[in-house]
């Protein structure tokens, strides 16, 4: 279907049309949030914090993580007026994803894809499990930017894939903060830092 011109300032203004789904079911977006709950989740588990845990402590942490997950899938199931949001989240999703991958050592997979080595003290051993959860969040952020924002603008998503510079220097500035923190105060939550250096 073609999209209709509509009178804007005295000029015509064509609208985009998206093939709107049936309102309520965006499972792609709830795949990236569910994936990047995963995510920082098995990072907690693991024993290397997880992020704004050098913050706030990794109990409150997690209760943050919590409540965005829970608040972005309620979000999952309103009308359109939600979907600028969801296209933050996934843009944010994508962009979290992207820092990992310019942020840390890769080698490249034998189609090309960067894959990462090592990633805030997990190490090589925790890799085959930690960069599937990392490429679920990235393509099913992807994918339902295309197909999921009925009526957001793509800009959204646009604009969270300009921090991942950001993201990446905050990833190694709380890396720093977490190493110091399992010397200084170890807990389970910390413990696989406690075989890396002191950061200074």
């Amino acid at each position: 279907m073609r999209p209709s011109p509509v009178m804007f300032g005295g000029h015509a203004r064509r609208t985009r049309r998206v093939p709107a789904g049936p309102v309520g079911r965006r499972p792609l977006t709830r795949l990236t949030v569910v994936s990047l709950a995963g995510h920082v989740a098995f990072e907690l588990a693991a024993g290397v914090g997880m992020p704004l845990a050098s913050l706030i402590g990794p109990y409150a942490a997690a209760g943050f993580w919590t409540l965005v997950t829970g608040g972005v899938l309620a979000a999952t199931g309103r009308d359109e007026s939600a979907d600028p949001l969801l296209a933050a989240a996934n843009g944010f999703g994508l962009a979290a994803v992207s820092a990992h991958l310019r942020g840390w050592p890769t080698r490249r997979t034998r189609a090309g894809l960067p894959w990462l080595e090592d990633c805030e003290g997990l190490g090589s051993e925790l890799m085959p499990f930690y960069n599937p959860i990392l490429y679920t969040s990235a393509v099913a952020g992807l994918l339902a930017v295309l197909r999921e924002n009925r009526t957001a603008r793509l800009r959204v998503p646009a604009v969270m894939l300009g921090l991942v510079p950001v993201l990446v220097a905050y990833q190694h500035w709380e890396h720093r903060r977490l190493r110091r923190q399992a010397h200084t105060r170890p807990g389970w939550w910390n413990r696989r830092l406690r075989h890396l250096p002191q950061a200074a």
